[in-house]
């Protein structure tokens, strides 16, 4: 993926600057941040800069689907020596804080959040011809904003709460990692805020950031917080508002039906642009290695999924073959992303953030939780018919519906980031995976930020 700017995390300040250099020598050719976001235009540049962040190696490029499905017990690395072992450490819980994984993730998402920072600062002072459109705008950066920290305090934990623009680089440095339970204040305070802000989903603003999509997204952050009942209010507001629907599986992932009504928030790719590639990674690193469809040799085994996963599919099961393929040799792949028509690092497909089968996946698990037994079983039979599997007809104890709605989740969502976070939040990542140091829950932080400010301390058994 080209990254449209590359900023480190030493100069944030930056935005949209190209260098350092050219802002220490302010030419006048340039738009330095001092004098850019004057008007419309360069703000609605801002925001693109904003969105292409999501892009990036250390966000849904690579980077986050990998920490989302590698640890889970779905998911290996079939070469974990490729690509200086980092992906094979995810696999293997044996992750160092001088992986440059993990230094990407941080990174990345920090200069997101810096981007956003910088819009949220300044976009009240630009005038808009439609003021529903800086309202629109100012939603998609708290989405943004919220979806990275979210990111963020489920990898690492306690992580620096930074929520205006850094206009001086020294100020990032020496802030301590602010307590988990004040990040998750600040999610849920952006998405609620953007929610009333963004508009309702239409066919003129498909791709962007809409209502839906902050509705989701706080679902989906009281639900990992067990917070039921908010979680509920807030994903009945998706499922109520008619903006979304389940469509026939193959239709849901094809590159010529993309922004379809089931996707509420992707991150856009798009391959065969340029010669640097504007396409998604995802292909080459996560198939097996023997996988050269369309004859796309190189791609990296990093995310090869387990023969017995495949085998938990029902032969009657739409998603075999469509969602999850298996090659010959017996090795089973992610079929969600499309194959490359150009190089092997540039892939078409958007990657699936927000969805609507993961809302009603999620709505289950919450009925079950509250003792609403013939909610949950509703809430599994749209995904099982979608399916072809029909109705659910085994016991609906508490412990059973768990069980359906868990194997539903990995069969309908694998490969996309969540299986990993499942198990933390449910508190079963020790027991599936055997996992006796719980240190290992969390990630480390990136050595290369400890050794640049002493104020963060690093996670334990690091």
């Amino acid at each position: 993926m080209k990254k449209y700017i590359s900023l480190t995390i030493a100069v944030l300040t930056l935005g949209l600057v190209s260098c350092e250099k050219e802002l220490i020598q302010n030419p006048t050719t340039t738009k330095v941040a001092d004098n850019f976001y004057a008007n419309e235009a360069e703000m609605e540049e801002a925001v693109n800069a904003v969105f292409a962040t999501l892009q990036f190696t250390g966000v849904y490029d690579t980077a986050m689907p990998a920490v989302g499905e590698l640890p889970g017990e779905d998911a290996y690395d079939e070469t974990p020596a490729n690509d200086g072992g980092n992906y094979g450490m995810l696999d293997d819980f044996i992750v160092i804080p001088q992986s440059s994984l993990i230094a990407d993730v941080w990174e990345d998402t920090y200069k997101g959040i810096q981007r956003a920072n910088i819009v949220l600062s300044r976009i009240q002072e630009v005038e808009f011809e439609d003021a529903a459109l800086k309202e629109a705008r100012t939603g998609e950066m708290l989405f943004i904003r919220a979806l990275l920290y979210f990111n963020l305090v489920r990898t690492f934990g306690d992580v620096p709460l930074i929520v205006d623009e850094v206009e001086n680089p020294q100020e990032y440095f020496g802030q301590a990692r602010t307590p988990i339970e004040d990040v998750y204040a600040q999610i849920i305070s952006d998405l609620q805020t953007a929610e009333s802000l963004l508009p309702v989903r239409n066919e003129n603003n498909r791709g962007r950031v809409v209502k839906t999509a902050a509705q989701a997204l706080i679902g989906k952050v009281y639900l990992t917080r067990l917070n039921y009942s908010a979680a509920r209010e807030s994903l009945l507001k998706v499922v109520n508002s008619s903006s979304h629907n389940l469509i026939e599986v193959d239709r849901v992932f094809s590159i010529d039906n993309e922004l379809n009504e089931e996707l509420i928030f992707v991150v856009q790719y798009a391959s065969g642009i340029n010669s640097n590639g504007e396409g998604s990674d995802a292909y080459r690193m996560f198939n097996p290695t023997g996988r050269q469809d369309g004859g796309m040799a190189g791609t990296k085994g990093h995310g090869v999924l387990k023969p017995d996963f495949f085998a938990l599919y029902d032969d009657a099961d739409s998603r075999k073959g469509v969602f999850v393929g298996q090659l010959e040799s017996g090795l089973a792949y992610n079929n969600k992303i499309a194959v490359p028509t150009t190089v092997i690092g540039d892939s078409p497909s958007d990657w699936v953030v927000l969805r609507y089968a993961d809302v009603l996946l999620m709505l289950a698990e919450i009925e079950n939780e509250l003792g609403n037994s013939s909610d949950a079983v509703s809430y599994i039979n749209e995904i099982r018919n979608r399916a072809n599997l029909g109705d659910y007809s085994g016991s609906t104890d508490k412990a059973s519906l768990f069980v359906e709605i868990d194997l539903q989740r990995r069969l309908e969502l694998v490969w996309e980031g969540h299986r990993w976070f499942d198990l933390l939040r449910q508190g079963r990542a020790q027991s599936v995976l055997g996992i006796t140091d719980t240190n290992k829950l969390l990630l480390p932080l990136p050595a290369s930020q400890i050794a640049a400010d002493p104020a963060l301390i690093q996670n334990p058994g690091y």
